[in-house]
């Protein structure tokens, strides 16, 4: 009788976030898209044209794939990501893999949030999702040897073959075979930590170089930010990181976001006060070291390498194992009262979504009859934006690329000129966008 009560506790919870991730993005007046999924959906629409190298090639070859049955990019691109969900459950209800923990995870609105967008964090999570289990088994003993090196080494390049943050990951997976290399599964890591970082190395090498050889010449750059305000950033980032209600602070300030920042501070205590506790298991250890060293190269990345703020989807790889073992703990202590956290975050997700909803489909609509009049919903198509960073601008190029992938950024004034080149103001001027008022 316990059994089926908390079997249907987690079929409800599973179909209500399948549903949620769905309104996620019909309900958003751009479709959950950024100017990275611009970039994503145009490498998917060109390839095998190597389109630019700032991406590995993973989430692009993810989302063409699904082209071939039918989706254009965009449909595409949120099929990956349902894909994705459902994998993860699968795979941790096969595999006896913290199923329980794996399903209330799911259900926190920002993993929800993930799913929905075409962003390539929801792909690295089965991987992540994989190599934690591989780990599990070297650890325990249940693989050993030249096999435990090989399929550790061979999830360590799946992951970076999806995002290139997963470098930090091959720098956990070593380090930890270097603290406990007393220990007999000490080796696997190390040798599996070098195989990953040579493969790296020759990447760039045989692939980054090739298509771009001012690819680090363009991207690095020392003092980037003062330590002040990434610190700053880190504790915030964390806070939203953690929070498993909301995510999302708001720009504009105001009371609001202390009970944001808060909640979510408040769960870091939490989560540490448990972790010390309650003893971790060697699996559960390496778990938070991996996460730990993530965060801390995360961090310090940005001191030389441009990359957004940290937040909860810069995070997701990194936090996913911590929340893992986090729920674990929870569980031992409270029982079937933790899939409360699940349905109350899908509750503030659903409220969050209603209150900021736009209207994807009728903006597509919209946006497909503009470019079919220009005659430019086929082929390459410029939008001119002053600033990436304007969000009034960049949305009208997203809503586009959700049509036409085949979308160019320019930053040339002079390319306005042109008759393919888009600006706001052009397109604005017939037709309007629906847009949610919490930019």
């Amino acid at each position: 009788m316990i059994k089926f009560k908390e079997r249907t506790i987690q079929i409800s919870m599973i179909i209500i976030t399948l549903m949620m991730i769905i309104l996620r993005f019909l309900l958003n007046e751009k479709g959950r898209t950024s100017p990275d999924s611009i970039r994503y959906m145009r490498f998917a629409h060109v390839f095998p044209t190597i389109d630019n190298t700032t991406t590995p090639l993973g989430y692009p070859l993810s989302i063409k794939f699904f082209t071939f049955f039918g989706p254009d990019e965009f449909w595409s691109s949120k099929i990956v990501g349902i894909g994705v969900f459902l994998f993860i459950l699968f795979f941790a209800w096969k595999k006896k893999f913290f199923f329980k923990e794996t399903v209330v995870l799911c259900a926190l609105f920002s993993f929800l949030s993930i799913f929905s967008y075409t962003m390539s964090e929801a792909l690295i999570l089965p991987f992540v999702l994989l190599f934690l289990y591989i780990s599990s088994l070297i650890i325990e003993g249940k693989i050993t040897g030249g096999k435990a090196i090989f399929y550790l080494s061979l999830t360590l390049i799946a992951l970076y073959n999806v995002r290139y943050s997963s470098l930090f990951i091959m720098a956990g997976t070593g380090l930890f075979g270097l603290v406990f290399w007393k220990k007999q599964y000490a080796k696997a890591f190390i040798i599996s930590g070098l195989i990953g970082g040579i493969f790296v190395v020759l990447y760039k090498f045989l692939f980054i170089d090739y298509f771009n050889e001012n690819y680090v010449n363009e991207f690095l750059e020392i003092g980037l930010h003062p330590t002040s305000k990434l610190l700053k950033e880190l504790f915030l980032g964390l806070c939203t990181t953690f929070n498993p209600f909301i995510h999302i602070a708001n720009p504009a300030g105001g009371i609001i976001n202390y009970a944001i920042y808060g909640i979510g501070f408040l769960n870091i205590l939490l989560i540490i006060y448990l972790f010390i506790k309650y003893k971790l298991s060697d699996t559960e250890f390496f778990f938070i070291f991996v996460s730990i060293v993530g965060i801390i190269c995360s961090y310090f990345i940005q001191y030389f390498y441009s990359v957004n703020p940290i937040d909860y989807r810069l995070m997701a790889p990194f936090s996913f194992p911590i929340w893992l073992v986090y729920f674990r703990k929870l569980f031992l202590i409270f029982n079937d009262k933790v899939y409360a956290i699940g349905f109350l975050s899908l509750l503030s997700g659903l409220a969050f979504t209603w209150l900021s909803k736009g209207n994807y489909l009728e903006n597509r609509k919209e946006m497909k009859q503009f470019l079919q009049s220009e005659n430019l919903d086929k082929g390459p198509v410029k939008f001119y934006v002053e600033d990436i960073e304007d969000l009034e601008y960049i949305q009208v190029a997203e809503l586009i690329s959700t049509v036409n992938p085949y979308v160019i950024l320019s930053f040339k004034p002079k390319d306005t000129l042109q008759k393919t080149t888009l600006t706001r103001y052009k397109v604005l001027q017939k037709m309007k966008i629906d847009k949610n008022k919490y930019q």
